[in-house]
């Protein structure tokens, strides 16, 4: 007699930087979605593009805690993966959601793992700007971003600092020009 084993592969949520858009990682998410994943990438508010900026690191975190949560209350699997920012946002949302306690809990569904890419997990209390600080690279911010006076802001050399070298340039500038202004004060908002 011979077991017939059904897997069912997790669902992904793509919790994207600041700047960045859900657009900005159709590359990424074409090349999952071709091996059969289904991916999300819901948009923050904080990188909606508004003068003076109206959302935040919590306003991020109930948009992505309220996303995941409708996923894994349906019984997913979910595997999170963080860019940038989206560890801050995603270490903040996705508390208590965890697969194995929700097991424990009986409940079906949770997130099983948590994939920070080029992002931090940062411990309670402690936000992004504390990571640059940690690393004396503080003097680094200004030359790095461009800030306007209503705190939005936007990488002052976007293709040096985001995309790096051997990338071609019709991809790095595709790449670029998806990129929006942010909510900057985020940097600076502490992880719950």
């Amino acid at each position: 007699m011979s077991a017939t084993i059904t897997t069912t592969k997790p669902t992904l949520v793509l919790i994207h930087g600041g700047w960045h858009i859900p657009s900005t990682y159709s590359k990424l998410t074409s090349a999952l979605r071709s091996a059969g994943y289904e991916v999300h990438v819901p948009r923050l508010p904080s990188v909606n593009e508004t003068r003076p900026p109206n959302a935040d690191l919590a306003t991020d975190t109930s948009l992505i805690r309220s996303y995941v949560e409708s996923l894994v209350d349906a019984g997913r699997t979910v595997i999170a993966l963080m860019h940038s920012y989206g560890g801050q946002v995603g270490t903040n949302a996705l508390q208590d959601l965890g697969h194995t306690s929700r097991t424990k809990q009986g409940q079906s569904g949770g997130v099983a793992h948590l994939i920070y890419m080029c992002a931090f997990a940062l411990p309670e209390g402690s936000c992004m700007i504390d990571k640059v600080k940690e690393f004396s690279y503080e003097y680094l911010t200004p030359l790095a971003f461009d800030f306007a006076d209503d705190d939005s802001c936007v990488s002052r050399d976007p293709k040096t600092l985001l995309v790096g070298p051997g990338t071609d340039d019709a991809e790095a500038e595709a790449y670029v020009s998806s990129l929006v202004r942010w909510n900057g004060k985020t940097m600076c908002q502490a992880v719950a």
